[in-house]
């Protein structure tokens, strides 16, 4: 692959993890990994334009049905896709079908753009992931498979030691802080060919003290009466935390502050 190729366009496609939630800005709106390595990727480019249409919440049927006939139409010389982990996560899955919407999304994209990046999603341990594990490694292993079929590039975050940390996730334990969105950023970069501004992104931040058990089941608590528990009412519902809304960046325009409307921190 060329060393620091100097791409002009980066078009990103997905969910809430694409989205950038839960790296949130002062003013209360969401960065995320996207919009870092367009930042980087316009500092080289002059005249770089940048379009993100993730939502929040998505299932691959959506991002299929919402954005990849957009993303195409753009013809950007990168195209980012990361989607059906959401599906994973559902009660009911039909993993035939999520699989065949993932290859219908990367036969469209792949042919528009000069790279497309797909990416074996970050896990981390925990009771809830757990469960969903066999799930999300089939997704992946599909994910390798059109990779190589279509000559795309992946970005293999579920293998990176680092992002096992619960110190990179948000209170929700879906959902990655804003140093893991940069070490997200930084494997993207890398991947694109450029040279590492951080080569030890997979490694493991300096251990801790861990918390003491009070605090840990107090944490639980916490995280299950805030975020499960309402997670868990609209799997079991049909309902998304994206219904009704906009992608954040829905036009390839110019990159330039990337100033959002406010968003709720909740589970996609």
């Amino acid at each position: 692959m060329q060393k620091n190729p100097a791409y002009s366009s980066l078009v990103a496609v997905g969910d809430s993890f694409t989205e950038g939630m839960s790296d949130l800005r002062p003013d209360g709106s969401y960065r995320g990994w996207a919009d870092l390595l367009a930042a980087r990727m316009a500092a080289r480019t002059p005249g770089f334009r940048y379009a993100n249409l993730a939502v929040r919440g998505k299932l691959i049927g959506q991002i299929v049905d919402e954005q990849v006939e957009a993303a195409a139409a753009m013809r950007a010389d990168v195209v980012t896709l990361v989607g059906g982990l959401n599906d994973t996560l559902r009660p009911k899955c039909d993993m035939g079908r999520v699989k065949g919407l993932l290859t219908e999304a990367v036969e469209r994209l792949a042919p528009s753009c000069e790279r497309l990046v797909l990416m074996r999603s970050p896990g981390r341990q925990g009771p809830v992931l757990e469960r969903f594990r066999p799930r999300m490694e089939e997704l992946f292993a599909c994910v390798d498979e059109l990779a190589a079929r279509h000559g795309a590039l992946v970005v293999d975050l579920y293998g990176a030691p680092s992002l096992g940390d619960p110190r990179l996730w948000d209170v929700d334990r879906l959902h990655l802080t804003a140093e893991g969105h940069r070490r997200i950023a930084e494997a993207v970069w890398q991947a694109l060919g450029h040279e590492p501004e951080d080569p030890e992104w997979r490694t493991p931040m300096p251990a801790s003290v861990p918390p003491g058990w009070l605090t840990r089941r107090a944490a639980d608590v916490r995280f299950a009466r805030q975020h499960l528990l309402p997670w868990m009412g609209r799997r079991l519902t049909g309902r998304s935390s994206g219904d009704g809304r906009p992608p954040k960046r829905p036009e390839l325009l110019p990159y330039e502050g990337l100033a959002q409307p406010s968003a709720d921190a909740e589970l996609s």
